[in-house]
C-alpha cells in the first residue's frame, strides 16, 4: 500500500498525488464525476481538491457544482471518513472576498453542498488585501474552534503576506496555515521557487501545487503540428511556443522511455519530489486518464532523473 504523506503541521496524512475536483459538473457529468471519483480512491487515493467557485465560470453555472457533486457521491458511497476533501473561500461569486462574516457564510454552504459536518482542508481561495490578516485568521479559527474545519490552507499569495498570517497565529496562539496551493509545474518555476517556497519551508507548511501539469501540456499529449481537442488546448499549447517547453518535453519523453512510465508520471513524480510538495493536483474527465496519475506514488526518481528535468526546466 502507498504511504500516505503528512499534510505540513497538521494531523491530515494524504495521498502524493491530490485528485482536481475542478471538473466536476463542469466537463464531466456526475456520472462520470462519480466513476473518476471511484477509480481514484480505488486506486489508493484519498485527497480531494475543490472549491466552492467551482465551476461559475461556465455558461449556465453559478458554482458550487463539484462541492455538490462531491458531497452526493460521498453520501452515496459512505465513505466521508475515509477522504481528505479541501475546498476553498472567497472566490464564489455570491461570496467574493474574505471578511469574517463572508468566510462564516460561504463555509455553511460549502458544508451543506458537501453534505458534510467538516472541512478537513480550508484554503483562502485568493488573498483580500482589503480585510485584515487579523479578521481572516480570527474568522478561520472560529471555524476550527467549532469543528467545521480540521485544518486551514492558503492559496494565491504573497510571500510578505503569508509571513503576516504565520506571524499572528503564532503571536495570537490561533489556527495557523498548514499548507500552500501554488502554481508550480515544471514549465511554471518561478511561481513558487522563490520567497514563497522558502516561507512555506520555514514554516513546515505542506505544498499542494496546482496546474501541476500545465493544463495537460506534460502529459505529453500536445506536440507540433497536432490538434488536442480540450477546454484548456489554448493554454497548455504556448508552452510548445518556448524553449523551455521543448526541452522539459525531450527530457519526459527520455525518462518515460527509459521507466516505462506515462509522461505525465513522470512530470507529477518531478514534482512530488521538490521540497515541501506534499502532492501534486491533478483532474481527470475520465476514467482511463487516472492510471498515469495514480502511478506517481510508485515512481520515484533517481537523483539524476530529477536533476535532468531540473536543468530542462531551468
Amino acid at each position: 500500500m502507498t504511504s500516505l504523506r503528512a499534510l505540513g503541521s497538521s494531523d491530515l496524512s494524504v495521498f502524493p498525488l491530490a485528485l482536481g475536483g475542478n471538473v466536476f459538473g463542469w466537463t464531466a457529468d456526475e456520472d462520470q464525476s462519480f466513476a473518476v471519483l471511484d477509480a481514484y480512491t480505488s486506486g489508493g487515493g484519498n485527497f480531494i481538491d475543490t472549491a466552492d467557485a467551482y465551476s461559475h465560470w461556465a455558461p449556465g453555472l453559478s458554482g458550487g457544482e463539484s462541492e455538490t457533486i462531491i458531497g452526493k457521491w460521498t453520501a452515496a458511497r459512505g465513505n466521508r471518513d475515509d477522504v481528505v476533501i479541501a475546498t476553498k473561500v472567497g472566490a464564489h461569486p455570491e461570496y467574493k472576498g474574505l471578511s469574517a462574516s463572508t468566510i462564516k457564510a460561504a463555509a455553511e454552504e460549502s458544508l451543506r453542498r458537501l453534505g458534510t459536518d467538516h472541512i478537513d482542508l480550508y484554503y483562502t481561495h485568493y488573498d483580500d488585501p482589503t480585510v485584515s490578516v487579523e479578521e481572516i485568521i480570527t474568522a478561520l479559527d472560529q471555524l476550527v474552534r467549532d469543528g467545521k474545519v480540521r485544518a486551514i490552507a492558503a492559496s494565491n499569495i504573497t510571500p510578505a503576506r503569508l509571513q503576516e498570517f504565520l506571524d499572528f497565529s503564532d503571536r495570537e496562539g490561533l489556527a495557523k496555515y498548514v499548507a500552500l496551493q501554488p502554481h508550480y509545474n515544471l514549465v511554471s518555476r518561478d511561481t513558487y521557487e522563490d520567497a514563497l517556497q522558502e516561507t512555506a519551508s520555514r514554516a513546515g507548511l505542506a505544498a499542494v501545487p496546482y496546474y501541476a501539469l500545465a493544463s495537460g501540456f506534460l502529459t505529453g499529449k500536445y506536440r507540433p503540428g497536432q490538434r488536442v481537442d480540450s477546454a484548456r488546448a489554448e493554454g497548455a499549447g504556448k508552452h510548445l511556443q518556448t524553449e523551455r517547453g521543448r526541452k522539459v518535453l525531450a527530457a519526459l519523453d527520455k525518462i518515460a522511455q527509459e521507466r516505462g512510465a506515462e509522461i505525465a508520471t513522470v512530470a507529477l513524480a518531478w514534482l512530488a519530489a521538490r521540497p515541501t510538495v506534499a502532492a501534486p493536483i491533478a483532474s481527470a474527465r475520465t476514467v482511463e486518464q487516472l492510471p498515469a496519475l495514480l502511478a506517481v506514488a510508485d515512481l520515484e526518481l533517481t537523483d539524476a532523473e530529477v536533476s535532468a528535468l531540473t536543468v530542462a526546466s531551468a
